[in-house]
């Protein structure tokens, strides 16, 4: 028999999906998977909970029964709620993930859900900016410079986004000790985060010189403490939409865009495909889906790679 993890000895073939549920969902944050995960995991077997008759014991649950439960979700759940494709993947990862574990650790005599085949989804190719956008939006950015009274926010960040493609919460998280300049040849970003369970995602990214030089006249003028950027999301995507009205751009320049635009930069130079994975601080499964977007964007642009 099995081991017994996350106190399952209450669990077998005859226990309704409740208490299964609980279970499984107290298993997870022992995995210190993210709270977020865990809700929608959670809803999702609510969902098939609802569907299912309440006494229906979990060994008694059928693929049958579960063909029919996501048929039901997709249609609409007979109340015309539409179901996104990325939302129709995600549970069935969970039905999927859930009697996967009962099975594995022997609460159930067979896995319903092994013949239920996942959808892998696809999200649309992202916007990004071209080169002729990129020099408008740096324009326009700079201008803010030289005007009577300057701010040097505008400047300082978008072409951070730009050299780094960082993402916004880790804009938000940069302190001042993670610009390191000791080298002034070699500066570079120290992407940290606080949680133990997301220091994979650390890394450093080269910086410029010229960067460095606006870095310290933004420095000067708003004088932080802690944060580089101590302001709310918010605030710092206006400062990006007022880049792109400042340049007539017809796209809205964003965070994500921003990354994108750098990831293309490096994959139009040629950068190995690693290092570029590194730079994004993403797993090698996820680089297997932005590697085809780029590889798309690279070819609607007619660039040689």
């Amino acid at each position: 028999m099995p081991s017994d993890p996350n106190n399952m000895l209450h669990i077998d073939k005859d226990t309704s999906l409740q208490p299964a549920m609980q279970a499984w969902l107290v298993y997870l944050q022992d995995q210190n998977k993210s709270i977020y995960t865990v809700k929608a995991f959670e809803g999702d077997l609510k969902l098939l909970s609802g569907f299912l008759p309440a006494d229906k014991a979990v060994g008694a649950i059928t693929t049958h029964d579960l063909q029919h439960f996501l048929e039901w979700v997709n249609n609409g759940r007979g109340k015309n709620i539409p179901c996104s494709p990325k939302s129709l993947s995600r549970r069935i990862t969970t039905v999927k993930s859930f009697f996967n574990w009962l099975f594995a650790n022997g609460r159930i005599p067979n896995d319903p859900a092994e013949k239920i085949l996942q959808k892998s989804v696809i999200s649309p190719v992202p916007e990004v900016l071209n080169e002729d956008e990129q020099i408008l939006a740096l324009a326009a950015a700079a201008e803010w410079l030289e005007q009577d009274q300057p701010d040097t926010r505008p400047y300082t960040l978008f072409k951070l986004l730009l050299e780094t493609g960082i993402k916004k919460s880790e804009c938000l998280n940069i302190k001042l000790q993670h610009i390191d300049e000791s080298d002034p040849a070699n500066p570079f970003l120290f992407v940290r985060y606080p949680e133990a369970k997301d220091r994979n995602k650390e890394r450093k990214i080269p910086l410029s010189g010229a960067w460095l030089q606006h870095y310290k006249r933004y420095l000067a003028q708003y004088q932080p403490t802690d944060l580089v950027f101590p302001w709310s999301p918010r605030r710092l995507e206006y400062i990006l939409e007022d880049i792109s009205k400042a340049a007539n751009l017809e796209k809205h320049i964003s965070f994500s865009m921003c990354r994108w635009t750098f990831a293309l930069n490096d994959f139009h130079k040629g950068v190995d495909h690693d290092l570029i994975r590194q730079r994004l601080g993403i797993s090698k499964i996820q680089w297997r889906e932005i590697v085809m977007k780029l590889s798309q964007l690279a070819r609607a642009t007619q660039t040689t790679i």
